[in-house]
């Protein structure tokens, strides 16, 4: 289950979906990212934070409210929640619960936790808003686009960068929101590059990138996408050429179909 490890980091990645989990350590803290997926999987990194904490105080960070991101919070109970301010004020959160139950009852999964929504400690709710603990800083960027309530977080010193569902190997956009936010989003890209020394970034689905080039990659890779589906759309032509490139289009074609609907309610087509 470990895609990554080194003296500070632990990437976890679940059997399905390729969905990433964190343990970032620091001499200040313990920061846990989007525990998930699968009861075994989620056991594994409770195991792990044990083990690992000492008397460092254990935060838990959530990049946004997509049910396979918040599926082990019940795991961690005792951690500072860490999560946007649009988050902390959602008003349907029995139904992402009720996904998670629907997904457990699906594959008749047991877990030996409680299934809650987290109570936000720590609400993000400024662009470049700085949590300092100890000499760790932590920064975040709102992230909107997938979600209302995604965000950025760029670990300092280490140079982490923890994307939530943006700036995918595997995915294209999938736009949850809105095409536009999606857009300004990943257009923060540059800007967090300049900003930061960044050594790694993470996203929540997929294979790490270490290098400056591999993120603008996959940032252009990201707004093509948009942009040309949003050309195609207007002009009524066909898009899944553009999936050609995705290994799991397949399975990914649901979202695809879901991004022309949410585009064309955008532009006013019917």
């Amino acid at each position: 289950m470990i895609q990554f490890q080194n003296e500070h980091i632990i990437v976890f990645q679940s059997e399905l979906y390729k969905t990433t989990s964190l343990i970032i350590q620091t001499e200040d803290l313990l920061l846990v990212v989007d525990p998930n997926l699968l009861p075994n999987e989620v056991k594994l990194i409770q195991e792990h934070v044990n083990k690992m904490k000492g008397e460092r105080p254990v935060y838990l960070l959530f990049t946004h409210s997509d049910w396979d991101h918040l599926v082990g919070y019940g795991a961690f109970l005792e951690a500072t929640v860490i999560a946007s301010k649009v988050l902390k004020d959602k008003v349907n959160k029995e139904e992402i619960l009720n996904q998670i139950k629907q997904f457990d009852d699906q594959y008749y999964l047991d877990r030996d936790y409680p299934i809650l929504f987290p109570p936000v400690d720590i609400a993000i709710e400024k662009e470049e808003q700085l949590l300092k603990i100890g000499n760790t800083n932590l920064t975040f960027y709102k992230a909107e686009g997938h979600t209302k309530d995604s965000i950025y977080t760029i670990i300092e010193p280490l140079g982490i960068w923890i994307a939530g569902d943006y700036l995918s190997d595997l995915e294209f956009p999938f736009i949850y929101f809105s095409s536009e936010k999606y857009e300004e989003t990943l257009k923060k890209t540059d800007r967090i590059l300049t900003n930061h020394k960044i050594n790694m970034l993470i996203p929540g689905h997929g294979h790490i990138a270490k290098t400056y080039n591999e993120i603008i990659i996959r940032k252009e890779k990201s707004l093509q996408y948009i942009q040309e589906l949003r050309s195609l759309i207007k002009t009524s032509r066909d898009s899944r050429h553009l999936l050609k490139d995705y290994k799991y289009k397949k399975g990914q074609l649901e979202d695809h179909e879901g991004n022309i609907s949410l585009i064309k309610v955008e532009l006013n087509i019917e």
